[in-house]
């Protein structure tokens, strides 16, 4: 005897809320988040009662980070705390791990804001961090800015694609404020203002650039980035 659609149909019903997702095969990729700590994630907003970037910042990772870790390894590194105007403040604080939103926001808690942004070493680091060659893997980089180290993040984003196995650098703008009056290279010159010219390293790796100014949507971009789809 056959029965009803009906029935079937609220027999399935009944059991998907049971059943366990199936992620899709890119949640088996380890991941770094490079976290820019340069000086400028210390400054207020344009309003005076607006918190500094880096306050805004923790809260967002507060808010996404208990919802990516369980689904994927995540390592950090962070750039520019050291000395005034240095480029050495690039500091892997741990390689991927399991269920990592615990030491991600700790880490960032403790972190104060200094130095210059060598974003384009750190990112270059992260990738290494991954075995980038021979493994696939992921790069989220948070940046407000431009790389003001010398690096250059068009080129290395080139080498990255050419060389790696599978490695694709989502790159998050949060609040970006490009310098025009202290531009450095011809990359930088080819992009618009608000733009960081990191966004080479995600157009040549096939990854995201994201905008974001407030809270909700640096929240949001690093679920895109750093979380997982899942099917079913």
């Amino acid at each position: 005897m056959k029965r009803p659609l009906t029935t079937c149909a609220a027999l399935l019903a009944g059991l998907l809320p049971h059943m366990s997702p199936v992620y899709a095969q890119d949640c088996t990729r380890d991941a770094m988040l490079v976290f820019d700590g340069s000086a400028s994630m210390a400054e207020l907003g344009l309003q005076l009662d607006e918190p500094k970037r880096i306050d805004d910042a923790r809260a967002a990772l507060r808010d996404a980070m208990p919802q990516i870790a369980p689904i994927r390894r995540i390592g950090l590194i962070t750039y520019g705390p050291g000395p005034e105007n240095s480029c050495d403040g690039i500091n892997l604080k741990f390689e991927p791990v399991p269920d990592a939103a615990g030491r991600v926001m700790e880490a960032i808690a403790w972190l104060d804001p200094n130095g210059l942004t060598p974003l384009t070493e750190a990112v270059r680091e992260a990738a290494d961090v991954l075995n980038y060659r021979t493994t696939p893997g992921i790069v989220v980089l948070v940046t407000d800015g431009n790389d003001t180290c010398g690096g250059m993040p068009c080129a290395l984003g080139a080498n990255l694609a050419a060389t790696g196995a599978d490695l694709t650098v989502h790159v998050i703008g949060f609040r970006v404020d490009t310098d025009r009056m202290g531009l450095e290279s011809q990359d930088e010159m080819s992009f618009p203002e608000g733009i960081s010219v990191a966004k080479c390293l995600s157009d040549q790796t096939g990854g995201m650039y994201v905008s974001t100014d407030t809270v909700e949507e640096l929240s949001d971009a690093l679920r895109r980035t750093l979380g997982c789809e899942f099917i079913g």
